[in-house]
């Protein structure tokens, strides 16, 4: 009988957006869950974060679990910060095959005609160019490896628009498609690229005074299994595509929302 656990041993993955702030409950934002679950299935995890106490606390999670980590405060909207990522992944586990692309702000509301155009910049750079300067990065040490994946964290919002965000649904949809197109680049270097679309997840990001128990109700009611999507579901979904067994996945967009956008 084979290990009930998916291999990742010898693997080496950097987690952006690794940190969260504590929940109400047990609630993990998105990037923690992958974070866990790659050490837990034997990954040396890079844990990349803007805020120290956050990482700091991912990692004491994930060495309860006798897993391998390291947290490394980094802003991924600059390139530099990103080229420093990458060679501390390098210095600390000597490789690096796997990277999780999950930083994404909401950014300004308003419309074509009002919104604020330094703002639309800012996200662009946080929730798009980020991922590709990480990717420029990355991309050279998975070929020395002659293998290698990563995910880019979207949003169903990428497909269909809901309320008045203009910016943050094109920077989905973005990410998307850039997605696809890193895909087909580096396919012939033993390189997969998929990406993820969580829809209405409870995390402790969302958690505030507009969450109110009605709120969260609804936001359950919408979905077809009529349950609650949590970071640990966006984490497994995340961990099958980074697998070997996912090994002839490649350019595929996985919809984590309970079945929410299918209506």
């Amino acid at each position: 009988m084979g290990s009930k656990r998916l291999d990742f041993d010898g693997d080496v993955a950097i987690v952006t957006g690794a940190g969260c702030r504590s929940g109400t409950g047990n609630e993990v934002g998105n990037g923690r869950a992958v974070a866990i679950l790659l050490a837990r299935h034997g990954a040396k995890v890079l844990l990349v974060d803007l805020n120290l106490e956050w990482l700091e606390e991912t990692g004491r999670l994930i060495e309860n679990e006798g897993g391998a980590s390291h947290a490394f405060v980094a802003d991924v909207s600059d390139e530099q910060s990103c080229k420093r990522i990458i060679d501390e992944a390098i210095s600390v586990f000597g490789s690096l095959n796997l990277l999780v692309n999950n930083v994404g702000v909401t950014g300004a509301l308003g419309d074509s005609a009002m919104i604020d155009l330094d703002a639309w910049d800012n996200v662009f750079r946080i929730n798009v160019k980020s991922m590709v300067m990480m990717a420029r990065y990355a991309i050279p040490q998975m070929r020395k490896a002659s293998r290698g994946a990563i995910v880019n964290m979207s949003s169903i919002s990428g497909f269909y628009v809901k309320g008045g965000s203009l910016l943050y649904p094109t920077t989905k949809a973005a990410v998307i498609q850039m997605t696809k197109a890193i895909a087909a680049q580096h396919g012939p270097d033993g390189i997969r690229v998929n990406c993820v679309c969580p829809g209405a997840v409870y995390t402790p990001m969302v958690q505030g005074d507009w969450m109110t128990e009605s709120v969260r109700q609804s936001r359950i009611d919408k979905t077809m299994l009529k349950t609650e999507g949590i970071g640990w579901d966006v984490g497994y979904a995340t961990l099958f595509l980074l697998s070997k067994e996912a090994r002839w996945i490649t350019a595929q967009v996985m919809m984590v929302d309970g079945g929410v956008s299918t209506y």
